[in-house]
């Protein structure tokens, strides 16, 4: 039982990774932005590419996975996503879910359909003794990767100017613009800041989930479950409710197989009629 804990809870620390970035832009933009998986994409693939093409190491990897996802998401910001800030949702919709089937395509087209290489580095393969449990290192490292990313964001919004300027945003953009928070400039970086972290978790996916075109696609429930869940605008929500749907579907394909992930569903629809507005409502970014 506690080897499964361990890796639902690093399962939950790959998702919150991807997820977080969505809930910050969900909450602060009021965007429905169905292709955030995309860009975790983009940094998987980036990672990849530049280990097994270049002979990068792993972590620089992952530095040129977040700067990459970051960027692409900064360029579809200023070209799409900003013209559509007050548009109708179903148009938001339809713009991101078109965007992930052009990027599924694209790279499909460019890296054909198979999963993508990856090996671990020497220093994360195997496994270590924790509390009397054999636990993988990679998923440890994942762990502890999760926890340093909560913990900045939550430091960097609740300590900084700039998170002083989100927390007045997410409440009210008006009254923020109004007291000279360039609000436009705000969702640009946010939004980038948002895509970075999700191109961190699909390089990370690597060892866990593996990487093929289908990856926006295939886990884009997961991501939302997250968000919904969890409560969209809020750090800490999608945090909880990443270690949540992380144990009940590691301890699901475990326990009942046969049920597939039929339990994830039960799960989300049980905590939306408990708790409608999220684990954690949001009063602030928090």
């Amino acid at each position: 039982m506690g080897i499964v804990i361990f890796d639902g809870v690093a399962y939950g620390m790959l998702l919150f990774l991807i997820g977080v970035g969505l809930s910050i832009t969900m909450g602060l933009m009021n965007f429905v932005n169905l292709a955030h998986g995309t860009f975790a994409m983009v940094g998987g693939y980036a990672a990849s590419v530049l280990m097994s093409r270049a002979g990068l190491g792993f972590f620089p990897a992952l530095a040129a996975a977040f700067v990459a996802a970051a960027l692409v998401g900064a360029v579809l910001e200023f070209l799409f996503y900003r013209r559509l800030y007050r548009a109708h949702p179903l148009d938001q919709v339809l713009l991101s879910i078109g965007i992930v089937f052009v990027s599924i395509a694209a790279f499909t087209w460019a890296f054909g359909p198979s999963m993508q290489p990856f090996t671990l580095p020497a220093v994360l393969q195997g496994q270590v003794s924790l509390a009397g449990l054999q636990v993988g290192r990679y998923r440890l490292f994942m762990i502890v990767a999760g926890a340093l990313v909560l913990a900045a964001l939550l430091l960097a919004l609740g300590k900084t100017r700039y998170g002083a300027m989100v927390r007045a945003a997410v409440d009210n953009q008006r009254v923020a613009g109004g007291t000279g928070i360039h609000v436009q400039r705000l969702f640009f970086l946010t939004f980038t800041l948002g895509c970075g972290l999700a191109g961190l978790g699909g390089a990370l996916s690597l060892g866990m989930l593996g990487l093929e075109p289908s990856f926006p696609l295939k886990y884009l429930v997961y991501f939302l479950i997250v968000v919904c869940v969890g409560g969209a605008g809020t750090i800490t929500g999608p945090f909880v409710a990443a270690l949540l749907v992380g144990i009940v579907d590691v301890a699901g394909k475990y326990y009942l197989p046969e049920a597939g992930a039929f339990l994830i569903y039960v799960f989300m629809i049980a905590m939306l009629l408990l708790r409608p507005h999220g684990i954690v409502p949001r009063k602030g970014l928090s």
